[in-house]
């Protein structure tokens, strides 16, 4: 259940990004879906793999391309996909930036809601 509601709150984060950002694009609310779907699986597979690879670079910056590997992962999303866009890497790394914020709230709300205290 926890699942369900976490996924579908993300797509309504990707479709509330794309309202109040014009870099990013969400042509219906099964786009936004689909994306978050897509974004969820990048980043559960993709990533740690990115991450390990780029650990030297990752540590020079000081953790800052971190903010790289997440606007690419939103990126690379979008090229998969009909119906979300993405207008360049600025706008990648804008919208991701927004997406963790907005994925860190819903974290806590859910963690909140259903916690077995």
């Amino acid at each position: 259940m926890k699942l369900l509601v976490r996924w579908l709150l993300h797509a309504a984060a990707l479709f509330s990004i794309a309202s109040i950002y014009s870099g990013v694009v969400v042509q219906s609310y099964t786009s936004a879906l689909l994306a978050a779907l897509v974004i969820g699986l990048l980043n559960a597979f993709v990533r740690p793999l990115l991450v390990v690879l780029t650990l030297p670079v990752t540590v020079l910056t000081m953790g800052l391309f971190l903010l790289v590997i997440n606007a690419c992962m939103f990126w690379w999303a979008s090229s998969m996909l009909e119906g979300f866009a993405v207008q360049g890497f600025g706008s990648a790394l804008l919208g991701s930036l927004i997406y963790t914020v907005l994925g860190m709230v819903i974290h806590l709300a859910l963690e909140r809601l259903f916690s077995h205290r």
